[in-house]
This record gives C-alpha cells, sequence and structure tokens, in this order.
C-alpha cells in the first residue's frame, strides 16, 4: 500500500476522488479532496470532501443524512486522482439523485450498457405502469403464484442443462433462472442491494471461519 505523501496533490493542494458505489459500479460523483480530507475520510470510514465553492472541508452526509462509507481508496498510476469505493445511506447528488451524472451526451446507436440496477428498474417500471403484450406485465399480473412456478421451473432447466454438461444451454437457462428470480424480487420489494448486504455478511462470517480453521 502507498501512504498520503506518495499521492501528488495540485497547486492547490487537492486531489480530484471519483466515487463509486460498490454494489451498482455506477459513478456517483467528482469531488476534491486535500490532505486534512483524506486523512479525515480514512479515519471516519466516511467521505470528507474539500469544498472549492465555499473553500472548507465538507463531510458528506453530515446535513442530509447521506452518508458514504468507504469501502476502499484507490491512486490511479500517477498517483494524481483517487477512485474511492462506497456503501451509500442515500443519494449521492445535492439534487436528490442517485448519482450526479444524469444528463446524457451522447449514446453509441449499437452498443448498448447493461446492469442489474437497470434490469431492475425496468422491472420495477413493468409492475407499476403494466405494457400491453409484456411478459413481464403478464407475470405481474398472475401474480406471486405464477412468479413461483416459472422460478420452480427455470430452476430444474439449469439443473437438467448442468447434468448434461452443456455450458451454453446452462448458461442461457441460468439467465432465464436469474430473470425470473430479479422479477420475484420485484414483487416481493426486495432490492439487489439487500442481497448484495446478504452475501458481504456471509463473507465475513466465512473469512472467520477459514481463519478460526487456520489458527488451530
Amino acid at each position: 500500500m502507498i501512504n498520503i505523501d506518495e499521492l501528488k496533490f495540485d497547486e492547490k493542494g487537492l486531489i480530484p476522488a471519483i466515487v463509486v458505489d460498490s454494489i451498482s459500479k455506477k459513478v456517483l460523483t467528482l469531488a476534491y479532496m486535500n490532505k486534512e480530507s483524506l486523512r479525515i475520510s480514512m479515519e471516519k470510514g466516511l467521505t470528507c470532501f474539500w469544498s472549492r465553492s465555499r473553500q472548507e472541508l465538507w463531510l458528506k452526509g453530515e446535513t442530509s443524512g447521506n452518508y458514504q462509507h468507504i469501502v476502499s481508496i484507490i491512486a490511479d498510476c500517477d498517483k494524481d486522482a483517487l477512485v474511492v469505493v462506497v456503501e451509500k445511506d442515500g443519494p449521492a447528488c445535492h439534487m436528490g439523485t442517485d448519482s450526479c451524472f444524469n444528463n446524457e451526451l451522447w449514446q453509441s446507436e449499437d452498443k448498448n450498457e447493461f446492469s442489474l440496477d437497470a434490469l431492475m428498474e425496468l422491472l420495477k417500471g413493468r409492475k407499476i405502469e403494466k405494457k400491453e403484450g409484456s411478459y413481464t406485465t403478464y407475470l405481474f399480473e398472475k401474480g406471486i403464484d405464477k412468479i413461483l412456478k416459472k422460478v420452480g421451473e427455470e430452476n430444474t432447466e439449469v439443473i437438467i442443462a448442468a447434468k448434461a454438461d452443456d455450458k451454453k444451454e446452462t448458461i442461457y437457462e441460468i439467465a432465464d433462472l436469474c430473470y425470473h428470480v430479479m422479477v420475484l424480487m420485484v414483487e416481493m420489494g426486495i432490492s439487489v442491494e439487500d442481497i448484495h448486504k446478504e452475501l458481504a455478511s456471509r463473507h465475513v462470517i466465512d473469512h472467520k471461519v477459514k481463519q478460526e480453521k487456520m489458527t488451530k
């Protein structure tokens, strides 16, 4: 690991910090840190920036409650920029949006960006505004029993494909299963973040168990 003194701050004593959501990997904001705010961030485990407009330290969430809990801080190859990975308590933007980056400037016509969060938002939209002819809408209209039936069917299809050692078919069926599980999540009000937190808690437990085995 490097230390703060190895970082290259600009002539104003600042270094850009790109804040990224640890779950969605979405860029939340671009802010600036000086040595003091960086030290505070590392000590508290919460993002603290230097406000260039107010010329003062700014602990994110101190007034709004939208704290950002730091997972890691990584410097680039030139050590003059930082990526701060966080778990957030609320919107990152002062406008109340999840991210500060919302104004689309350009998008490729033949390349589409995919994310689980975007798919979840699409599914939520189908539940609220039911689009005629949509399979997702059909599932929500039929309700929990139909959704559970499909989850069970797709789970069986995964087992059959994997048992046949058919990698391509197994990938296809896993994708189907994931989709139907996500429909179930929307139906029950379960978020991707809920699952992420549950898995993260199990990772900690597993890590502790491994440590205990190594010390015996």
